[in-house]
């Protein structure tokens, strides 16, 4: 006869679950997780020996899944309804762009050993939505949420390139193009020089034109459209590596990351599609 005041411990290797843990709601989880590509319909007495459950409490479970909509019956047989990708959708619709690009800019990081970063066009300024840093390189911090003129930037420009021609005819009609350090560039025929550049050759190098002894390259991040709608880069110090090591050494490792993360943007965007389509189907 067990002892009441005597706690059972669980057995080696096994996950202690924490004193909030909810059995009924791991259960009904382990219930829908006991449908798959191989078993996509079960009878009652399957699902019991997948989840070892009882057969009595598999069935509650089963019956109150089809009492949700999610899980159908026909008395002998039961499998999962689309509604179970209701779950999945939430999930998918709620990932960012930060949260995409960040492990991949983990990645990057510590491939090249240098600070990488993520940031969008907003108005007339780059601002960094995602940052994995190495070591400072600039007198300022840069933390989420800091922005910086895109046309002094290496992903400001990256991001001014793939502008409709009209938005970037309007952006260099208005902008002010004020000198940050003695390399930076203030004429508007000349930044309309490079930005062509940049379209052309599909990345950005800035050397030391935001800030002395900052050398910055930078890549776009394209949607499934083939648009622009953020840019990737890597920052070092001059001192570290020349603008020729940069597209050299940095940049393979950024157009990897860029593509990586436009993979994974278009794979949760055809997903969430996907999900929400048969939602409605």
């Amino acid at each position: 006869m067990t002892d009441p005041h005597t706690t059972e411990l669980p057995a080696a290797g096994a996950q202690v679950p924490s004193p909030d843990h909810v059995q009924s709601l791991a259960r009904g989880l382990a219930v829908i997780r006991a449908f798959d590509a191989e078993h996509p319909r079960r009878t009652l007495s399957d699902v019991a020996k997948a989840t070892d459950l009882t057969r009595a409490t598999a069935r509650r479970f089963l019956l109150t899944l089809v009492d949700l909509g999610y899980v159908r019956g026909d008395g002998s047989l039961f499998w999962l309804t689309p509604r179970v990708l209701e779950l999945g959708y939430s999930y998918l619709s709620s990932l960012s762009l930060p949260d995409v690009a960040g492990p991949h800019l983990e990645s990057l990081a510590e491939r090249v050993r240098e600070s990488s970063s993520v940031s969008i066009l907003d108005g007339d300024d780059v601002v960094y939505v995602a940052r994995v840093p190495v070591s400072r390189i600039m007198t300022v911090s840069i933390t989420i949420g800091t922005r910086f003129p895109a046309f002094a930037t290496s992903m400001g420009r990256v991001l001014l390139a793939g502008l409709p021609p009209d938005r970037l005819d309007e952006y260099l009609q208005r902008v002010e193009l004020t000198a940050l350090t003695g390399k930076t560039i203030t004429d508007t025929a000349a930044l309309r020089d490079e930005l062509d550049l940049v379209r052309a050759q599909g990345y950005c190098l800035v050397d030391q034109e935001l800030e002395e002894g900052l050398r910055s390259i930078a890549a776009p991040i394209h949607d499934e459209s083939g648009a622009v709608v953020a840019a990737a880069n890597v920052s070092t110090q001059a001192a570290r590596h020349s603008a020729d090591a940069a597209r050299e050494h940095l940049l393979p490792a950024l157009l990897h990351a860029t593509s990586a993360i436009e993979k994974d943007l278009y794979r949760v965007h055809s997903h969430s599609t996907d999900h929400k389509r048969r939602l409605h189907a």
